[in-house]
């Protein structure tokens, strides 16, 4: 469906994309996943052929986006995209979903029918009247979407889709993209900086920091198997430790860790130079860590350091020899009675660790 090959972006002496070559499936969710200034919204952009990159090729739908004016109107078409904030124009909701279909010089029967069919879609069914200015932010964005979708595009491209907006208009925005996805197979981009969202939605993520794709995978890959300390980070592991192995039975290696023995499933050889990733909810923290759970290789007695509520859970930072975080219930830590310099012991299993050689993880 799309294919970028070597692509840079420039804006007079600034870089704001450096060499991405990746592919996007038909049919998939492709999150473009990082902070902002990244590039990410650049990419959505010279996707939309909105910018052209100052080197490489894009290719979409098998055609080169840097085709003559003609083409690229045609290609143009089967595309649509939703902005971080979008443009109403004042009027109905009927007058601003139909633009495109009016554009296109659509006849005026099959304009309402079509308004009506994506209104219905994207849960806004019998809104061809309201006027736009007494829409909440969410209304807005469900109109954005149905604006895009309704001249049938076959690519819909959207920019933070649910950035400026409360949890429960969010809840329905990341629905309607599943919802389309599901339903009609439509290949869909988007850019967002939460985490859990592209872990929510995509079939694929693609890492984007300092102007490149720092990984590309689907969200197990991404989020349970990152490839460097700054995509670690960037999706919520806070354990990452820096050790040896020391060595390596079967295919599970014995690590040292500041003197700390951990176990986890590894080919690399004794004295490799390696980084830990261990999420930390993968990590039991209690006054038995072993009780109910089937033999963990990795157990530790720890002190506990800080408690952090968040949200329903609470974040325990213990020293265990080495410094780790975890996540328990907030209803488990009040019936532990956990407080900071209590002696705990934390356990998590060898397959909880991830496992990445010095000279790649950086």
């Amino acid at each position: 469906m799309i294919r970028f090959d070597h692509v840079c972006k420039r804006y007079g002496e600034k870089e704001v994309l450096s060499n991405l070559s990746f592919e996007v499936r038909e049919g998939e969710v492709f999150s473009l996943v990082g902070p902002s200034g990244t590039g990410k919204t650049t990419i959505l952009r010279i996707i939309a052929m909105l910018d052209n990159p100052s080197s490489g090729t894009v290719m979409v739908m098998g055609k080169d986006t840097r085709t003559p004016d003609a083409l690229r109107v045609a290609l143009r078409r089967q595309m649509g995209m939703v902005f971080q904030k979008p443009a109403a124009l004042r009027g109905s909701v009927a007058d601003n979903v139909a633009l495109g279909l009016k554009f296109r010089k659509f006849p005026p029967e099959d304009i309402s029918r079509r308004v009506s069919e994506v209104l219905d879609l994207v849960g806004l069914s019998g809104y061809e009247g309201r006027r736009t200015n007494t829409l909440s932010g969410g209304e807005l964005q469900r109109v954005a979407i149905a604006r895009a979708l309704a001249p049938g595009p076959r690519l819909l491209l959207l920019d933070e889709p649910t950035a400026n907006l409360d949890p429960v208009a969010t809840e329905k925005i990341e629905d309607l993209i599943l919802s389309l996805n599901e339903k009609s197979g439509i290949t869909i981009v988007l850019s967002t900086h939460d985490m859990a969202q592209a872990q929510r939605l995509s079939t694929r993520i693609a890492v984007v920091l300092d102007r490149k794709i720092c990984q590309l995978g689907n969200p197990f890959q991404i989020f349970y198997q990152p490839v460097t300390r700054e995509v670690a980070r960037m999706v919520g592991i806070d354990n990452i430790l820096a050790g040896e192995i020391v060595a390596n039975e079967g295919g599970l290696a014995s690590v040292d860790v500041s003197g700390v023995i951990l176990h986890a499933p590894s080919p690399l050889d004794p004295g490799t130079r390696v980084t830990l990733f261990v999420r930390p909810e993968d990590l039991f923290i209690g006054k038995d860590a072993t009780a109910g759970r089937s033999s963990p290789r990795n157990v530790l007695p720890a002190t506990i350091l800080r408690l952090i509520p968040q949200g329903p859970n609470t974040r325990v930072t213990v020293d265990a020899g080495v410094r780790l975080t975890g996540v328990i219930t907030r209803q488990s830590c009040q019936e532990l009675g956990l407080s900071p310099g209590m002696t705990v012991s934390v356990s998590f299993k060898a397959n909880a660790v991830h496992v990445v050689p010095v000279e790649k993880a950086g």
